[in-house]
This record gives C-alpha cells, structure tokens and sequence, in this order.
C-alpha cells in the first residue's frame, strides 16, 4: 500500500496538473469507487461538476483537493487504497482496464482519471473543517500530522511516544500518533535506529525516540527524491511513472540477504497480518519478550 512518499509523489502532480481548473463533467464508471459517497454516484458527480479544484494537499497517506465554486467548505478527497491511481491523461490516450472515475476539464486539455484494479480506495466530496484554509474533510481531521510537515511538533511526539503502552513498530503504524509511516519506511527507520520492532516504547530514551523520528523523516525524504517505492505496476505517479526506492531498501524485502551494516543475513518474521523486517545482530530482541 503506499505509504506517505508515494502519496506525496501523487500529491505534487495533481498540484501541478490539476490546481486551478474547471471540472466540466464527471464519469462514474464503478459505483465501489465512490462508495464512501453518502447519496452515491450521481451525487459526487453533480458536486463536482462546475468547481474549481485548489491545490492539492495530503496528511500522511490521504490526499484532497480543496474545491471553490461548490459552497463554502468541501473538498475531494481520495485515498489509493492499495492500487488506486490518479493519472492525468490526454482525452486521446485509450481508457485504463480499470478505469473507475473520469474528470474532463473545461480547458479541453489533460482530463484526470481514477484507476483502482482492486477497488480498495475512492474518491468522494466532503465538508471540510470550518475555516480551515488547507480544506482539511472532517472525516480525517482526526489522523496525526506526518513528519515531513512543517508543523509537525517533534517534542510532542517524542514524548507521546515514549508514554504509550504498545511496542515500537505498533507506535510508528497508529496514525493519530504519527501519519503517513506504513510497514515498508517503518521497518526501514527502525533498522537505521538499531530498535527491535517489539520493543516496548516506554523503554526509549528520549534520544532515542528523537533519533527513531529523524531515521524514519530521513528515510522517506530520501523515497520521496526518487518518486517512491515500487514493487509492481500498482504504484505510479500522476504521469504513469513507478519509484526507484526498492533499489535503495535496508530491510524491508530483503529476508537473507547480508545486512549492508553488520553482514548478518535479514530475517522475516509474522507481524500483525503482515512482515517485518529486521538484522537479528543490529536490532537485538528485547530481553523481556520472546519476539521473532
């Protein structure tokens, strides 16, 4: 699933291909698309149509789009669950297979397309927080500020880390603490950090939590230069173009390879439905528990 580079990466294009455009009309082609539409297709449709859409802005692994010219207060929001796409496309390049959402703008140039092979993301029109200048919808207001914001309070979090009673990868993937941090640049800050991914948050130091903070910003600044992580072709920007990053990975993914720092061969270990990454050398199991 992307995680918050790969969504940044989406972000930064729809800011310069769509901000300041008229949405002429609007094509639901899959009602799953919009699901999370209240009174469903023909109304996303009817809310979109004849607005303006504002730049585009993200917290963590949500993106939206503030909108002028539907009432005060709304804004389109998507999330890419985990093969959702937002292509800018020219009107003469063949429709997707999974094509689920079409916007044509007034301008007759490059109209923007929702593709979801999987259907587990959407789109959908929302009220935004009152007076909120960035359009933030209600339904995320609640999510953590991601650490490439700028008002991200970095002594805050150390401390909320810290006096949380969950495990340290736990911590890093609870989206009201911390956004945008999902399984692949959590395993990758807590390798640059030395941590164990069950290691009880209470037992961080403060620089440790401060320096677990500056590896997990460090790591994504670094996806983020080179458009993101890809493993298939279900993660693209807004141009069709995959990420780089995979190249460049010290954990996630790679179970027996040498760790790049120590030579010990990466192990994979069951986590929560999913994998986790680690070197058993750097990222020594708490004494406590009995964790992979």
């Amino acid at each position: 699933m992307p995680e918050l580079p790969e969504v940044e990466v989406v972000r930064r294009g729809l800011a310069n291909w769509v901000a300041g455009r008229t949405v002429a009309d609007v094509q639901v082609l899959h009602p799953r698309a919009v699901r999370r539409q209240p009174a469903g297709a023909a109304d996303f449709a009817a809310r979109l149509t004849g607005t303006t859409l504002g730049t585009a802005q993200r917290r963590g692994k949500y993106l939206w789009v503030p909108l002028a010219g539907s009432g005060a207060g709304f804004s389109l929001i998507g999330h890419l669950g985990m093969s959702g796409q937002l292509l800018v496309q020219d009107p003469s390049v063949p429709d997707e297979t999974h094509l689920r959402v079409r916007l044509r703008f007034t301008d007759g140039g490059r109209e923007l397309r929702f593709v979801d092979q999987r259907t587990f993301g959407g789109l959908a029109v929302e009220e935004a927080e009152d007076g909120d200048p960035e359009g933030t919808p209600l339904s995320i207001a609640h999510i953590a500020r991601d650490p490439l914001d700028p008002r991200f309070d970095d002594a805050a979090f150390a401390a909320a880390l810290r006096a949380k009673r969950t495990t340290v990868k736990r911590a890093l993937l609870d989206q009201t603490l911390i956004s945008g941090v999902g399984n692949i640049y959590a395993d990758e800050a807590l390798w640059r950090s030395r941590l164990h991914y069950d290691r009880p948050t209470a037992t961080l130091t403060r620089p440790q939590a401060a320096e677990l903070l500056a590896n997990a910003r460090e790591v994504m600044t670094a996806a983020l230069a080179v458009g993101g992580t890809s493993f298939d072709s279900l993660y693209v920007n807004v141009n069709g173009e995959s990420g780089y990053f995979s190249r460049d990975l010290d954990a996630y993914g790679r179970e027996h390879e040498p760790c790049r720092r120590c030579g010990t061969p990466i192990r994979r270990a069951a986590w929560m439905n999913r994998s986790s990454y680690f070197c058993p050398r750097c990222q020594r199991v708490p004494r406590a528990r009995n964790a992979g």
